[in-house]
């Protein structure tokens, strides 16, 4: 939500704070949601070219060459109040290349009227980081830059002409200018009233990776801005500040589709799947895991159109000198890549930690969702994505701001006939069960009885009010846990999993590169921008209701499994 509301015991008053945490847990996977699949089409020209002196990184606009589409900044399916200026994040660089520090964003109007002034529309950035816009006007169409240091940024764009803001807030744990983890976040762009936009981007499957460290940035597609489908790496490299409607690199028809892990008496093996209507020759491929720090060569194969191709891992690859070599997946899951014979053209999957094979659903909305499969299906369409026994039950992300005591909580379940600890002792460490996306870890001491309810609320709540409080004021049993997390949920939608810690890599020569592996339990992404199914998910978006789960077969990325009703905490 926007707004914390602090309640204040035996009071109606409540006083109003701006929230600007976020979650960011180093030792945090990332969203598991949305390989990105695309084709190439007819590309789009920008405005206000400007050039760059040899030598220099060009800041220039895109030609048009036939690489992308001029991306569309809303969802056909959306209807938009041309009435409310609506904003959108276009472009970002949260890991550049050879060790710079330099970062920043790239922000325009979606839609809408102009912004007389930034500063009396209380605009501003929030989430991963923070700034406020100054008392100067925004028309449709411009491009601005934010970044965190305004005068390296001009050594890396000397011809830049744009408008540049910065740096950005600094960190109050840190008291320096705030930095975007690479390790992935959300971006909110922030205005009175409507018309506010939040993103994600993240390091690991199924983002872009040449977006990290490798001199490209994230460029805005369309669509969902929370959907790693709706990002592609830039075309140009060191991307293109200012100046909007850049190219991205496109990827081909062939997805990463579902990966088996080494088994008692099984070999691992990866299947491929071909979206397009030619056959396609991988044979050359690179296969990578990232975990080995490995890569191997497709021997030979190709992909049918609208079919699959499984490659068994100890018959059909070569190393980089044309030797056999057994591809090893182990149940600890990671990140796996694909890349074809093109720049750019990638597929990826993170597998939870896991002995299922994992892989990529489609949805209904066009998107995609990963993770580990009720049951392996080589050389055929996917199964449901497995769901453990702690779920996602309740959402209440966007409460009415105009009732002083609704306020924001997340509600999971227990659908085990037998209690849960969300805590695991392993050999080489101890970790609780975590929330991803509102940062938030179970204790050692805490117990989720059997078929049991946990009800978690921002911190703000637990010095106001505190779990005693909350429990009368909802009129909760003794038996619902209560808990308070440090982050906050999205009012536009991001992703939300409950992870449970599998395995611990330690790094005794760098321990910042130690490493905790989790198997998936539950995850969502859900959406302001749901529709459809006979409900009326904008119940949920600002005027009183929640998203409750009414399906629990599968994880929670269908806005099918949903409807929006007044919310029901701790029942």
């Amino acid at each position: 939500m926007d707004i914390k509301k602090i309640l204040m015991a035996g009071s109606a008053v409540t006083a109003m704070v701006l929230a600007t945490s976020c979650s960011s847990d180093k030792s945090t996977e990332p969203d598991p949601v949305d390989p990105t699949v695309s084709s190439s089409s007819e590309g789009g020209a920008n405005p206000d070219p400007t050039s760059s002196a040899e030598g220099s990184v060009t800041v220039s606009s895109s030609s048009v060459s036939g690489d992308n589409p001029q991306p569309e900044l809303s969802s056909a399916a959306e209807v938009v109040d041309s009435s409310v200026t609506q904003m959108a994040i276009t472009e970002i660089m949260y890991n550049a290349a050879d060790g710079s520090a330099l970062e920043w964003i790239e922000v325009t109007i979606q839609s809408g009227p102009d912004i007389a002034s930034m500063l009396a529309s209380q605009m501003r950035l929030d989430g991963a980081l923070s700034f406020t816009f100054p008392n100067e006007p925004l028309k449709m169409g411009e491009y601005i830059v934010v970044t965190n240091d305004k005068e390296l940024f001009m050594q890396t764009y000397p011809d830049f002409q744009g408008r540049l803001y910065g740096p950005w807030d600094n960190d109050p744990k840190t008291g320096t200018v705030a930095k975007l983890s690479n390790e992935g976040d959300v971006i909110d762009v922030k205005l009175l009233g409507e018309g506010d936009v939040s993103c994600s981007y993240s390091m690991e499957p199924p983002w872009p990776s040449l977006a990290n460290g490798k001199g490209r940035t994230l460029v805005y597609k369309g669509g969902n801005a929370a959907q790693a489908t709706s990002w592609g790496a830039s075309k140009a490299m060191n991307g293109n500040p200012g100046v909007g409607n850049d190219e991205w690199l496109t990827t081909s028809n062939i997805r990463l589709n579902e990966i088996m892990p080494t088994a008692t008496g099984t070999d691992a093996w990866v299947e491929l799947y071909n979206a397009g209507s030619a056959d396609v020759d991988v044979t050359g491929w690179v296969f990578e895991s990232k975990i080995r720090k490995e890569k191997l060569t497709i021997k030979a194969g190709t992909v049918p159109a609208k079919g699959y191709l499984v490659l068994n891992a100890t018959t059909d690859f070569v190393d980089s000198e044309g030797a056999a070599k057994e591809l090893i997946v182990g149940d600890v899951g990671g990140s796996y890549y694909l890349y074809g014979a093109t720049e750019g053209d990638e597929s990826s999957l993170l597998l939870p930690s896991s002995k299922l094979s994992s892989g990529v659903i489609d949805l209904s909305d066009g998107s995609t969702a990963q993770g580990a499969l009720v049951q392996a299906t080589p050389g055929a369409a996917n199964a449901a994505l497995y769901i453990g026994s702690l779920v996602i039950s309740e959402i209440h992300y966007h409460p009415n701001e105009d009732d002083l005591n609704d306020v924001e909580f997340l509600e999971l379940k227990n659908l085990s006939e037998t209690p849960i600890t969300p805590f695991e002792t392993l050999s080489n460490g101890n970790r609780g069960w975590k929330v991803e996306g509102i940062n938030f870890e179970f204790a050692k001491t805490d117990v989720i009885p059997a078929n049991g309810i946990v009800v978690l609320f921002p911190d703000s709540l637990q010095t106001a009010l505190g779990a005693d409080k909350l429990r009368t004021r909802y009129s909760m049993d003794a038996s619902v846990v209560i808990g308070f997390y440090s982050g906050k949920l999205s009012n536009r939608g991001e992703t939300i999993a409950v992870k449970k810690p599998y395995f611990y890599q330690e790094d005794h020569s760098n321990p910042l590169n130690s490493q905790w592996y989790y198997d998936w339990s539950d995850a969502t992404l859900y959406s302001d921008k749901w529709s459809g199914n006979g409900v009326d998910y904008k119940r949920a978006d600002g005027f009183g209701y929640s998203l409750q789960r009414k399906d629990f077969t599968t994880m929670g990325y269908e806005a099918a499994a949903w409807t929006a009703a007044e919310p029901t905490p701790g029942k």
